[in-house]
């Protein structure tokens, strides 16, 4: 595979997350859906990191450590942000921590983080 094709591989597959994530939201699936804001964010991050090193991005989950394999100045904000969504890879995984999770995962606090996942994801998507 071409280096292209890996990066539009990346790009595709965070674009289809971040859909995911907007019909998790409409049909009421909180916690699902902030899982899938973080599957998107992590792909188009593993997308930059291709295009950066032409190599293959560590198969981690870690947003903060896949974001310093970039080139990218993050914000304070976006680094904060990056924090917070990596704890929805956790929370939305297992099952114990998932039951507790789905009091926190109200229809505004996924709202809020949906629309910052978009703002992210396009300012990322851009970089590419």
């Amino acid at each position: 595979m071409q280096i292209k094709e890996v990066i539009d591989y990346w790009i595709e597959s965070g674009e289809s997350n971040l859909s995911a994530a907007q019909d998790l939201f409409k049909t009421r699936h909180y916690v699902e859906c902030l899982f899938f804001c973080h599957l998107c964010v992590e792909k188009i991050i593993k997308g930059l990191i291709v295009k950066k090193s032409k190599e293959p991005p560590l198969p981690i989950h870690d947003l903060l450590k896949l974001s310093e394999k970039t080139t990218l100045r993050f914000s304070e904000n976006q680094l904060k942000l990056l924090a917070q969504i990596n704890e929805f890879n956790i929370r939305a995984r297992y099952d114990d921590i998932k039951l507790k999770f789905h009091k926190t995962a109200t229809k505004e606090y996924a709202q809020q983080y949906l629309h910052q996942t978009e703002d992210l994801f396009s300012w990322l998507r851009k970089k590419l």
